[in-house]
């Protein structure tokens, strides 16, 4: 059986590596940019995979993400993971920590997707490029 890193292609494997060998920096397109790593268990295989994803601080153990997926016409495979198996694990930093992955309902989105546009306008790009609503999922970290 694989590990999650062998599964990830390999953008990610690349991404993975930076970011646990940095102590959760990475450069490249997302210097400088909040990424975490989420761990997610697959929807249809069960598998655990892992996946760098930005994310926003939204409250006190809360941290935001987003299903954008470049804009892509179709959701993240991460993200019909969570919807099917919340229980997840994420690093942020050199940190590992367990949460729960909930979608955020239209009140709580609003917000939280104009600061992800206003902060980062890759992300209304994103939004532009497609006809689906991005989904935004808060983790709840234990």
């Amino acid at each position: 059986m694989s590990s999650p890193e062998e599964r990830a292609n390999e953008a990610n494997r690349r991404i993975i590596e930076e970011f646990r060998t940095s102590g959760g920096e990475v450069g490249g397109d997302f210097a400088g940019a909040p990424l975490l790593l989420l761990h997610t268990t697959g929807a249809r295989s069960g598998e655990e995979w892992i996946t760098p994803v930005m994310f926003q601080d939204v409250g006190e153990d809360q941290v935001a993400i987003f299903a954008s997926k470049g804009g892509a016409p179709t959701h993240p495979d991460w993200y019909h993971n969570v919807v099917a198996n919340p229980e997840v694990v994420v690093e942020i930093g050199t940190q590992t920590r367990p949460a729960r992955a909930r979608v955020a309902p239209p009140e709580e989105r609003a917000a939280i997707w104009t600061r992800q546009k206003t902060d980062f306008p890759n992300f209304a790009a994103y939004e532009s490029r497609t006809d689906r609503e991005i989904p935004v999922v808060i983790l709840e970290l234990a």
